[in-house]
Formats: structure tokens, C-alpha cells, sequence
């Protein structure tokens, strides 16, 4: 049983004469339906020639030239059984055969209507010999192509059929008329005839679930890619489903240990602010208060006055700096009076110590929001502007926070030195910079965190934060953080009043 591969090309129809030629010299010698057509020729041609050799045949039944037009019949056969090849060397057979007949007296042969006839034998054998062949060519060519079609739709519905990602085929308005057995492990028995952007979840049109990632019936994620199919069939579109669960599982464990860790930072800042505050600023105004009973004492020095004052000017600077410090780690403002307030609060202290003009504005309608929102919006705005102004060199500074009734969009600008954003974002040893600390906080908060910078054209760092979703993968930690914060948290309160009146 003979096979065509589909990647075999056909054979080429070669009409030039070096084709015909080689053609005609390769004859079905091997086949014995040939032998009888060549055995019918030489009975005509015997039959001719006979009937001319006997003069009484004139006025007979074979009337003169009838033989060999009966050469058509062979020929033709010849033709139609092996083409080319077949009726050529029938027609040349023939016209050897009829060589003896063409020799005969003038008063017993007919050589000029014999040569005419054997002229056209010769010509409808090669034409007719020439289509004939062009035409099972054609039709070979046509049922090699069938053939290959027919194999890569079967290789390609075994692929279909056995690829592990789940497939479906849709039509152009959208809806299931083909999956694949895992599409419909994935989606159920009612996929066939579903609307795919139903299978997904999601109401938008099918072509719009490119890129998405879905859940489906069997409780794993899929990333789906939309293919166009050629136009001329009932389906339009194939939904390849990537499975990705394990990939978002980790994506969800990695987001989930970098909340973890930093809702540790968090209860560190809030654990050393407390201390500071119950202990040393507690010593240190203690003392203050010592120095200054023991200044009132009788009978003091000049000298020891002197240096009385002078240690109670330092121990309220250092009482002071304490104070900014617990503050700074864990302002008092952003747990009672919410991001706004202790936003202006920060830069207010930051303009005050650094001398340059920090600007904050408000763009909607001030309110709180969510802890970690907050908690996360503030460490993001303290990160960009201490960078700002320990590294930038900035003449000013501007942040700007507009809320929105789903975004919350923060702004941090400075006119400083800049530096190559994508070249630190690339470089490990950009986490000096606090980069991946406000990046990864804005991606826990379900955001996303752009710096565009250039050197000598300033910085700004761009944060964009959902308020509906505004945790991500990793919002149980953040809630977390939000949580620790609040038992024993700082409050301006509990921050002692210091002596304002110094040196």
C-alpha cells in the first residue's frame, strides 16, 4: 500500500519539449496491457497491408485508409492508460509497421493518403497524449494535496486532542464549538454551545480575555492567549488556557512573606519608638528637670552654673532629637488624624530641618482611608522625599496627593540633580535608594510605582493605588501591619511638651 507524505511536494508539470521528450522515452514496458495494445497495432497494420497486396480488395469492404485511421482507437487507449509515455510510442510503433506498406506499387498501395494519416495518428498521439498526462498530472497534484490537508488536520486534531492546556474553539460571536477533553475537564460537560467569555468569568468580549488570567470549574488559574483562526471556516478564534496556578501561588506566597516582613518592620519601628519614649526621652527630661532643681540650689559656683546650664541646654536637644526621632518613626498624626494630615506634619518637619521649600497639595476631597493605604502611602512619600533631599540637591520640592473616588495618585517632584532611573532600577545596589522598598509597597497595596528621572532634569516618583482592591496577593499582611499598629501606638499626646526657650 502506497503512502504520500504531506510534506512531499508534487511532481511539476513540465510542458517544455526536453520534458515531453523524456517522457515519451520512458514507455510502460513492464506492463503487459501495453504489450496488447502494441499487438492490436500490428494486427491493423498486417491487415493493411495484406488487403493492399491483393488488388481484388480495391472495391472490398475495407475501403482504402480506413485502416489506419482505426489507429486512433490504440493510440487513444494508449493515451488515456499511460499518458504520454504510452501513446508516443504507439504512434512510433505504427508508423515502423506501416514503413512496408508505404513501399508498395503505386497500383497497390496508398502512400500518400497512408502518409497523411499516419501524420495525424502521430500528432493526435502526441497532443492528445500531452493533455491527457497534464490533465492526470493535475488531478495527481490535486489528491496529494487533498491527502496532505487531510494528514495535517488529523496530526493537528491529535494535538488538539491530547495537548494538556485546555483549548477552545469559537465562532464569531463567541460562543464554544470545539474543546479539547482538557478544556472540558477544566470548564465541565456544558462547554459545548457556552459562551467562552462566560466559561471565563468575565462579560467582555472574547478577544478582550487575551493576556487575562481566569479562573476556572476545576479550581486552577489559566492565562489565556487568543488566536485568530483563517477566515472560510465556522470558527474564528482559538482560547489557549496557560495554567499558571502554581505561578501565582508562589507570586502569592512571595507577596505574602514581603508583607510579613514588612509588618515586622513596622512593629520594629512602633516597638523602638515606644522605648524611646519610655525610656530614654523619659531619662533625658528626668535629668533636664534635675539640672534645673540643682541650678536653683544655694551657694552654686559661677563656673558650676554655667556648666549646669550648659548640660541641661543638651540633654533638652538631645530630648528633642528623640522626639523627632520616635516621631519619624512612627507618627502620632497618621494613626488619629489620618495620611493628609500627617503628610504635612512630615514635611513640615523636613522643610524646618533641611531649609528647602517643600509644597504639598490636596487634590479631592481629604478623608481616611484605609490603614494600610495610608500606612503604606506615607512610608512611599517618606522614602521619595528623604531621597530627595539627602541625594537630589533640590532647590524645591512638591508632592502632590489627588484622591479620587477609585485611585488614590501620589506625586513626589524635585528639580535636583535626577540620576539614571533605568540603569539604578537595573543595578541590585539600587536598594540603597529605597526603590524596591517603595515598589514593593505599592504592590501590596494592588498599585503599581514609576520613577522617571535623567540627570540633571530632577526626579519624580509616581505611585497609583486603587482604593476599592487596594490590597493585593499580599493584603493579609499588610492588614496585619494595620493591625499591630494600633495597641500601644504613639500619640501626640504621649509625646512630652518640651521646653521651647532654648539656648
Amino acid at each position: 500500500m502506497s503512502s504520500v507524505s504531506a510534506s512531499e511536494p508534487a511532481p511539476a508539470d513540465d510542458g517544455s519539449a526536453a520534458g515531453v521528450i523524456r517522457r515519451a522515452l520512458h514507455p510502460p514496458l513492464h506492463d503487459r496491457g501495453f504489450w496488447g495494445v502494441q499487438a492490436v497495432v500490428v494486427l491493423l497494420a498486417g491487415l493493411h497491408f495484406l488487403i493492399d497486396l491483393r488488388s481484388s480488395a480495391e472495391g472490398g469492404s475495407f475501403p482504402g485508409g480506413i485502416p489506419v485511421a482505426l489507429l486512433i482507437v490504440p493510440v487513444g487507449y494508449a493515451a488515456l492508460r499511460w499518458g504520454l509515455s504510452g501513446s508516443a510510442l504507439t504512434a512510433a510503433f505504427a508508423t515502423v509497421l506501416w514503413l512496408p506498406d508505404l513501399l508498395l506499387p503505386v497500383d497497390k498501395g496508398h502512400a500518400p493518403s497512408d502518409v497523411v494519416n499516419l501524420v495525424l495518428v502521430d500528432a493526435v498521439a502526441l497532443v492528445f497524449g500531452q493533455r491527457i498526462e497534464a490533465e492526470r498530472r493535475a488531478h495527481a497534484r490535486v489528491e496529494q494535496a487533498t491527502l496532505a490537508r487531510l494528514y495535517a488536520e488529523a496530526g493537528f486534531r491529535q494535538l488538539f486532542e491530547a495537548n494538556r492546556a485546555p483549548i477552545l474553539v469559537v465562532d464569531a460571536a463567541g460562543n464554544v464549538r470545539g474543546a479539547n477533553p482538557a478544556a472540558t475537564a477544566a470548564f465541565g460537560e456544558g462547554t459545548l454551545g457556552a459562551r467562552a467569555s462566560a466559561l471565563a468569568g468575565s462579560d467582555a468580549p472574547v478577544e478582550t480575555l487575551h493576556g487575562q488570567v481566569v479562573s476556572a470549574h476545576d479550581g486552577h488559574d489559566y492565562r489565556v492567549a487568543y488566536v485568530t483562526l483563517p477566515e472560510g471556516g465556522d470558527s474564528a478564534a482559538q482560547l489557549v488556557f496557560e495554567d499558571v496556578t502554581e505561578e501565582r501561588s508562589q507570586s502569592r506566597r512571595a507577596a505574602q512573606r514581603r508583607a510579613r516582613m514588612i509588618a515586622a518592620e513596622e512593629e520594629q519601628r512602633r516597638r523602638l519608638a515606644r522605648e524611646l519614649h519610655d525610656e530614654l526621652l523619659q531619662l533625658l527630661l528626668h535629668l533636664a528637670r534635675k539640672l534645673e532643681a540643682l541650678r536653683e540650689s544655694p551657694g552654686m559656683l559661677p563656673d558650676v552654673l554655667s556648666s549646669l546650664d550648659d548640660a541641661r541646654v543638651r540633654s533638652l536637644q538631645a530630648a528633642t532629637r528623640l522626639r523627632a526621632l520616635a516621631r519619624d518613626l512612627r507618627p502620632p498624626s497618621l494613626d488619629h488624624l489620618g495620611l493628609v494630615a500627617a503628610l504635612s506634619g512630615f514635611l513640615a518637619e523636613v522643610e524646618e530641618e533641611s531649609g528647602l521649600p517643600v509644597e504639598l497639595t490636596v487634590a479631592g476631597a481629604a478623608r481616611r482611608l484605609a490603614p494600610d493605604v495610608e500606612l503604606g502611602v506615607f512610608r512611599i512619600v517618606q522614602e521619595a522625599v528623604r531621597n530627595a533631599v539627602g541625594h537630589g540637591r533640590p532647590r524645591r520640592v512638591d508632592v502632590t496627593v489627588e484622591l479620587g473616588a477609585e485611585r488614590l495618585e501620589v506625586r513626589v517632584s524635585d528639580d535636583g540633580a535626577g540620576f539614571d532611573a533605568r540603569a539604578l532600577q537595573a543595578d541590585a545596589q539600587s536598594a540603597h535608594l529605597g526603590l524596591v522598598g517603595m515598589s514593593e509597597r505599592a504592590g501590596l497595596l494592588g498599585g503599581t510605582l514609576e520613577v522617571d528621572s535623567e540627570p540633571g532634569g530632577g526626579t519624580v516618583v509616581h505611585a497609583s493605588i486603587p482604593l476599592s482592591t487596594a490590597a493585593g496577593d499580599g493584603s493579609g499582611g499588610l492588614h496585619e501591619i494595620a493591625e499591630a499598629r494600633r495597641p500601644g501606638t504613639l500619640a501626640e499626646a504621649d509625646l512630652p511638651a518640651l521646653p521651647r526657650a532654648l539656648p
